[in-house]
């Protein structure tokens, strides 16, 4: 009897890969931390992250992020991060793949919030946020001052009191806003940018920005990029005051200036009265000194001065000043009294020379020539106007003969075509019906018109 063949199962493509699916669920603990680097990093626009984690053994495996879980992600991922990713593993039934679904994401031998803050640490000194080239200076004697923080807050109540006993006279405005928790950066920044906007309104000089102290989680909310690009964007100086000593975050690299802690803040925004009173002493002190040692000066030269000719023999100066002026009007006058000797004698050798032309016999000598020059002046210009008469004569008869309406006064006549315009002197130049006018002498004209033509045509 023949052996009968074995059956064997048919599967479709999605029953084997469900099949895989569902050994896998059993095979492996539902939860599990993956250790590896990131590469071929790649954010959906969907907010999804796609990638790779790959270990230094080659060995390698595709992780997919939702974006729901991602958003809680605090720091940059990268090609090359390593990281501690927690998460399950399943297969991707249509493709027929098995991925690593990542629910978080921590890195590798450092804390998330550390990593977070490293690299917006660079990011923003590579921008230029940090540089002391766009620090504002903090104002000497600033006397009215906003405070962002919690009004709750035990850091109003330090910088209060230590702006209120160094500088009595400060008048503080706070800008309440939560300092720690979900949405507390937003409000910081709603706050800053408040305090600018009513900084002309209520004539602000500087801002403080801060809290008390906490953890690294607690004070995040100055590390986050809004609150450091507000304090960066602020027209008003800014103080930054979070945390303790130990504490830097990024609001105070971006800050105009750094205090340790809340109460330090106030020691730097205002100046402490006691000492300034005390320099003001001294000032006066000095004042009174310098003054009282000018004025002692001043009397010694005034003494020195009284002491001088000058004042002794007052009238000195002008009396000399007179003298010289006398000798000089003096000069002066036997100067002009020579000179007009001079010229009078000038004056008369001119006289008797004119005496000697005897002017009379040039002037009776002169007339004669003038009379003699004006004949025979008078004599040419005739001689040539009779000369250009005659030639005058002579072509106006020349112009007479040669004029054709000359003849018409001996009986003959002109004939014109009006059709041409032109003389007819020939009977081809009119044809029947043509319109003649004849002038004859004294400008009397006959029209005519053509009814038939004789003699030969050429």
């Amino acid at each position: 009897m023949a052996k009968r063949k074995t059956q064997l199962p048919v599967f479709t493509v999605t029953q084997l890969n469900s099949l895989i699916q569902v050994s896998l669920a059993n095979a492996l603990p539902g939860r599990l931390i993956l250790r590896g680097e990131i590469t071929n990093w790649k954010r959906h626009s969907s907010g999804h992250c796609y990638f790779s984690l790959k270990d230094n053994e080659g060995g390698q495996i595709p992780c997919v992020m939702w974006g729901s879980k991602f958003r809680e992600v605090r720091f940059d991922c990268e090609n090359g991060l390593a990281i501690l990713a927690t998460g399950y593993v399943d297969v991707y039934v249509p493709g027929g793949k098995y991925q690593f679904y990542a629910e978080k994401l921590e890195p590798a031998g450092i804390g998330d919030l550390q990593l977070a803050f490293e690299q917006m640490r660079k990011r923003l000194e590579a921008e230029g946020l940090f540089d002391a080239a766009h620090k504002k200076p903090i104002p000497a004697y600033a006397m009215r001052i906003g405070v962002v923080t919690s009004r709750s807050g035990a850091a109003i109540v330090d910088i209060c009191d230590s702006i209120t006993n160094r500088w009595p006279c400060a008048k503080i405005y706070v800008f309440d806003a939560p300092v720690q928790g979900e949405g507390a950066a937003a409000k910081i920044v709603a706050a800053i940018q408040k305090a600018n906007a009513m900084a002309k309104h209520l004539r602000l000089e500087l801002l403080i920005v801060g809290r008390g102290g906490g953890s690294m989680e607690d004070l995040w909310a100055f590390n986050e990029e809004p609150v450091a690009r507000a304090i960066y964007a602020s027209r008003l100086p800014i103080i930054s005051a979070v945390g303790h000593e130990v504490d830097v975050t990024i609001a105070d690299l971006v800050a105009d200036a750094r205090a340790s802690t809340p109460t330090k803040a106030g020691v730097i925004a205002v100046p402490d009265y006691r000492e300034e009173l005390g320099k003001l002493h001294s000032f006066k002190r000095r004042l009174y000194q310098n003054t009282r040692s000018q004025v002692q000066h001043g009397k010694n030269r005034l003494a020195t001065v009284l002491a001088s000719r000058v004042f002794r023999l007052p009238l000195g100066p002008v009396q000399v000043a007179a003298q010289r002026v006398d000798e000089l009007a003096a000069s002066l006058f036997y100067a002009a009294k020579s000179k007009m000797t001079r010229f009078r004698e000038h004056l008369e050798r001119i006289r008797r020379q004119v005496q000697k032309i005897e002017p009379s016999g040039v002037i009776s000598q002169q007339h004669i020539r003038l009379h003699h020059f004006q004949s025979r002046n008078q004599a040419a210009v005739v001689k040539v106007l009779s000369k250009n008469q005659l030639k005058l004569a002579a072509l106006e008869n020349k112009l007479t003969v040669l004029d054709p309406r000359s003849v018409l006064n001996r009986g003959y006549s002109l004939t014109m075509s009006e059709r041409t315009g032109g003389v007819v002197t020939d009977v081809d130049q009119v044809q029947v019906n043509d319109r003649l006018t004849t002038e004859l002498a004294k400008g009397q004209k006959i029209h005519s018109r053509v009814e038939e033509t004789e003699g030969p045509k050429h």
